[in-house]
């Protein structure tokens, strides 16, 4: 576990920690599994989200984009986890946000959660994520196939 990067595992049933950070790395959809996933996990939800080649901001095709983060960015991604985590007490989860350049096709937020039951994965799964893209301070400048880019988030 890097430093700043939030565990918020708290169940024994799990095979490897959760975690909640902010990250240059290439994000590893396996690794947010194994992070959440245990014996007592009937349902494990993922979410990913990749970077696309359009956006309703863009007038031309997009071919990548720059993510930035403000320094508080990773405490206040482990502060959303460990909220999802207290109201949805049955979960264990991970997320991840990655920063720099990305092109088309990267993955620039995954985020895992297990339980019991899917139900409960899906709604804590929903809830992180949303919670993540409107909370998490990080902006985009995104790259247009003519060359021009603009600022989306600020």
């Amino acid at each position: 576990m890097g430093a700043g990067t939030s565990d918020l595992s708290g169940n024994s049933d799990a095979a490897g920690l959760g975690f909640a950070r902010v990250t240059e790395s290439r994000l590893d959809v396996s690794e947010h599994i194994s992070a959440v996933s245990g014996r007592s996990h009937g349902a494990v939800v993922t979410f990913i989200g990749q970077v696309r080649d359009h956006d309703p901001d863009a007038t031309g095709r997009v071919t990548g984009l720059d993510y930035s983060a403000h320094p508080d960015a990773e405490r206040i991604i482990g502060a959303i986890a460990e909220r999802m985590r207290a109201q949805h007490p049955l979960v264990v989860l991970a997320v991840s946000h990655r920063i720099g350049h990305l092109d088309v096709g990267d993955l620039a937020l995954v985020a895992a959660v297990a339980s019991a039951h899917r139900g409960v994965a899906f709604a804590a799964c929903e809830s992180l994520v949303e919670a993540v893209k409107a909370e998490v301070p990080i902006w985009k400048k995104q790259y247009e196939v003519d060359g021009t880019h603009s600022w989306v988030g600020l």
